[in-house]
């Protein structure tokens, strides 16, 4: 019986390291379910989407990724580019890791990866960013240059606090935006301080930020939009709702969406799957439905 093929991309650095004392458990865990592994350590950032996208075509039946949301995100959007997709497996290995909590995936990585060959495909959506694609979320505003611009090491230590602490020590340097963001069924015009385009249960570890009732194969984004207070106490109002998860609509838009389009008076960075992203003026985010198949857990 010809063996199944299995490309096999992780990040040695990510998350501690952790996958130095897990490699050759997880690649046996393959091995015993009749996989042949090429395994393919990423030295560089962009790495993980040019090995996707140079992989033998028709050769592999799988490829599984380690490593954090960037990681992800690059596997995804190199498969995203290619004429045939094949299904992805994740064993998460990073700080944070929202979309493997999104979707069950173990975080311990040996149980991640008898969940790959145990379990399921997931047919979910991707999102499309201009020419670009995001498994998560596509964000701008404060915080969100705070996961790539927070240095691996502090993301090592502090994991979550990270994000909170970066964003909190900017409070009094807040910029905002003049945009307008118009969806299928909804325009608006406003100066905003922070943007999220989510497809994720949670967002920077913390659950239900993006709203309840979330579906991850449903063909829409969860819209998350904080206008610019204009004054310290509506800065306050906004901090505990996004805490407390209560959505205040004074300060903010929440709302579903397949499509959106924004576009601003000067360029602003964004940030997808916690990577950067590049600096826009116009951006157009389309929902992808059920365009690929990830390996979840069966459940």
């Amino acid at each position: 019986m010809e063996k199944k093929k299995m490309l096999f991309i992780y990040n040695p650095k990510a998350g501690k390291a952790k996958i130095r004392s897990n490699l050759l458990d997880i690649i046996d865990i393959f091995t015993k379910a009749g996989y042949e592994v090429t395994a393919y350590p990423t030295q560089a950032r962009g790495d993980g989407l040019t090995a996707v996208k140079e992989r033998r075509k028709g050769f592999y039946d799988l490829a599984v990724c380690s490593g954090g949301d960037g990681t992800l995100d690059e596997v995804v959007t190199g498969m995203m580019q290619c004429q045939e997709k094949i299904p992805i497996g994740y064993v998460p290995a990073g700080s944070t890791n929202d979309f493997a909590n999104s979707l069950h995936i173990p975080k311990n990585m040996i149980h991640a990866a008898q969940a790959i060959v145990q379990g399921k495909t997931f047919a979910c959506d991707i999102g499309d960013f201009n020419n670009d694609s995001f498994v998560y979320i596509a964000a701008f505003g404060i915080f969100t240059d705070v996961s790539y611009e927070t240095s691996q090491d502090i993301k090592n230590i502090l994991g979550h606090m990270a994000y909170i602490l970066e964003g909190m020590r900017r409070l009094s340097t807040i910029r905002a935006y003049k945009m307008k963001v118009e969806s299928e069924q909804l325009s608006v015009e406003s100066e905003f301080l922070f943007g999220m385009i989510t497809n994720s249960i949670s967002v920077g570890g913390f659950k239900r930020i993006t709203g309840k009732y979330v579906q991850l194969d449903d063909g829409e984004f969860e819209v998350t939009l904080i206008k610019k207070p204009s004054n310290p106490i509506e800065l306050n109002l906004i901090m505990a709702a996004l805490i407390n998860r209560n959505i205040n609509t004074d300060c903010m838009y929440c709302f579903r969406a397949k499509t959106l389009k924004i576009t601003s008076e000067e360029e602003i960075p964004w940030t997808l799957d916690g990577e950067f992203g590049g600096k826009h003026r116009e951006v157009e985010i389309i929902n992808r439905k059920q365009a690929l198949n990830i390996k979840v857990p069966d459940k």
